[in-house]
């Protein structure tokens, strides 16, 4: 028989128990449709993570003052002031595998337009923190550094505040706000950045050239950065040699001995992005490790009910033999068979994961993402199982005596 005529007769024989076939498939189904949901959930949750630090910037390190301890009480980090200005031109000039140095300044503070007004962040910054955190204008033009050694009065306006105060289809530029009644002229509106993974709405923002916030909004401690540095690492050396080098540089600044403890803390959000998606990976291939063992306990059900087929159909596999059949063309269509069940089930499986991660994705919230070669390999895995586990009953039958097998009842 050619292969043709044995996947004729292998659908045939199948067809004559549609609900035995089917329900001998369900294993296999539900397999392979765990596994693709899983690993397309999961694959969205590393895609999600990587936006979001990609959200906050690209080799990014926020270096942060030390920490305060009074009546025995220790604050948080950024409670004591210990970086100072000249820290930052030093970071600027002496450490070669930093890029941008940007201070963060903040404070809240009510914007006022003509006919709107909104309590939003306020930072003071320089133009290296756009550069640090990838976040260019859509409308206007960022300030420059010239704007901060003058401290002029200018605003970058965040995508919502300008959306509250103008409206959404409102040019803002060369209009004037008042922060603080200080009245500021808006050069630009920064790029929507969207929500962290915690809901902070980047775009409910500020930005306002850093010596103009010590001079009219929040007074500084004179030598000492009232914030936080965000430092931009050199992509070729990579934020683990700049963390290192800045350690060495603010330790040999603040004389601080060997042994002694550093005065601030430096916060590496690229080992923090990658914790987090090694953390998704294993999460991942655990579920999806669970979910194959679902195909394994269908490979089981499609051996049983492929030795129960055997045994039914006993007598007709002697008279196959008798006109002619040979013991490899009963193992052909046997194994036929078992490779159909599994093949199927592994593409309804396909089918069933994909709408399954769709519907938890949309009512979650989450990303979802799909794999094309898990999905390959998903599918080519219960074909794989359908032929080991039908192997066994296959070579059973294609044993069978003929004589006994015409005598079976």
């Amino acid at each position: 028989m050619n292969p043709i005529q044995t996947l004729f007769i292998s659908v045939r024989a199948l067809l004559r128990n549609k609900m035995r076939s089917f329900l001998t498939t369900l294993g296999v189904v539900i397999g392979v449709g765990a596994v693709i949901a899983m690993v397309a959930i999961g694959e969205g949750a590393k895609a999600s993570v990587s936006a979001q630090f990609a959200a906050m910037g690209t080799d990014l390190l926020i270096v942060m003052s030390g920490s305060s301890t009074a009546s025995g009480a220790r604050g948080g980090a950024g409670s004591a002031p210990t970086l100072t200005w000249e820290d930052v031109k030093a970071l600027r000039t002496q450490v070669r595998s930093v890029r941008y140095v940007a201070p963060n300044l903040r404070s809240n503070g009510q914007v006022v337009s003509e006919e709107q007004n909104w309590m939003a962040p306020i930072t003071g910054t320089t133009p290296e923190y756009f550069s640090i955190r990838t976040w260019p204008a859509t409308k206007g033009t960022l300030f420059t550094q010239s704007d901060v050694d003058t401290g002029t009065k200018v605003v970058v306006l965040g995508q919502t505040v300008a959306n509250n105060l103008f409206g959404a289809d409102t040019n803002p530029v060369g209009q004037l706000v008042r922060i603080n009644n200080i009245p500021f002229e808006v050069v630009a509106v920064a790029a929507s950045k969207g929500q962290s993974a915690q809901g902070q709405d980047y775009d409910d923002v500020v930005f306002v050239p850093s010596s103009t916030f010590q001079a009219k909004i929040q007074g500084g401690l004179q030598k000492f950065v009232a914030g936080s540095l965000f430092i931009g690492a050199d992509p070729a050396l990579g934020t683990a040699a700049a963390q290192r080098e800045i350690t060495e540089l603010l330790r040999e600044r603040h004389q601080i001995r060997p042994g002694a403890p550093d005065d601030f803390t430096i916060r590496n959000l690229s080992e923090m992005a990658n914790a987090q998606q090694e953390g998704t990976e294993t999460m991942t291939t655990l579920l999806a490790s669970i979910a194959a063992v679902s195909l394994l306990v269908g490979g089981i059900g499609i051996m049983n009910i492929m030795l129960v087929s055997v045994t039914e159909r006993t007598r007709e596999i002697g008279v196959r033999m008798a006109v002619g059949a040979k013991p490899r063309h009963i193992l052909a269509q046997f194994l036929v068979e078992s490779l159909t069940l599994s093949l199927l089930g592994g593409l309804l499986g396909v089918v069933l994961g994909t709408i399954s991660a769709q519907q938890l994705a949309s009512r979650f919230g989450w990303t979802m993402l799909i794999r094309v070669d898990v999905t390959v390999v998903a599918v080519g895995f219960s074909a794989f199982v359908g032929v080991v586990f039908g192997l066994y009953p296959a070579y059973k039958a294609s044993r069978l005596d003929p004589i006994q097998a015409l005598r079976f009842e």
